[in-house]
């Protein structure tokens, strides 16, 4: 009895979990095609400024790690490649999916492949508008196009992982299917960024 109460709970909040990023629905009354566009990616901007985000899309140096961002622990550096120091890298403790702690609460996430962002297209410290724009320059962000963009967000398996980073970590808000559809809204209304 008790236990279906407890999945009841669950199965009755997920639904509010999920709203706390709000689909495109929830911008159609703006008329302006300029302004709903950058009213979307402000309201993108809630999963790529979360810290599940932003601990691999660092400015300079290595990655951060948890909901405060704190220095990652073992000390790393980005490498040559985002993927760590040779002899250290990402995957020396970062397997192909998230490890539960046996003996604390906690987990080390995983996911395949599992490496930092180009430096080019970090984000910590920068503005909504900053990294709007950032996202949009093929220069700095690896050579995609809106639509590859688009296919990144809503589709990317490390994206996707921001939603189920494992025991010990606060999901991004929403879900990677509201995030696909918040960057297809955003594209498809011009791709202006926020100010």
């Amino acid at each position: 009895m008790r236990l279906s109460f407890l999945a009841a709970a669950v199965l009755a909040a997920a639904p509010a979990l999920a709203q706390d990023l709000r689909g495109p629905d929830a911008f159609a009354d703006i008329a302006d095609d300029s302004a709903r566009s950058a009213a979307l990616f402000a309201e993108m901007g809630k999963v790529l400024t979360h810290p599940r985000c932003l601990n691999c899309h660092p400015v300079e140096g290595g990655p951060t790690q948890g909901d405060r961002m704190q220095a990652h622990n073992p000390p790393v550096i980005r490498g040559e490649a985002d993927f760590g120091a040779v002899g250290m890298n990402c995957t020396t403790c970062h397997g192909s999916r998230n490890v539960s702690f046996t003996g604390s609460p906690g987990s080390i996430p995983g996911h395949e492949p599992w490496a930092l962002a180009p430096i080019s297209m970090g984000w910590v410290g920068r503005s909504l508008g900053e990294i709007c724009a950032q996202m949009k320059d093929p220069e700095r962000n690896g050579g995609k196009t809106l639509e590859q963009l688009h296919e990144h967000n809503a589709e990317d398996g490390l994206v996707g992982w921001g939603w189920d980073p494992g025991e010990g970590r606060e999901p991004a808000p929403g879900s990677q299917k509201i995030f696909g559809e918040l960057t297809r809204a955003w594209i498809d209304s011009g791709a202006a960024c926020p100010s």
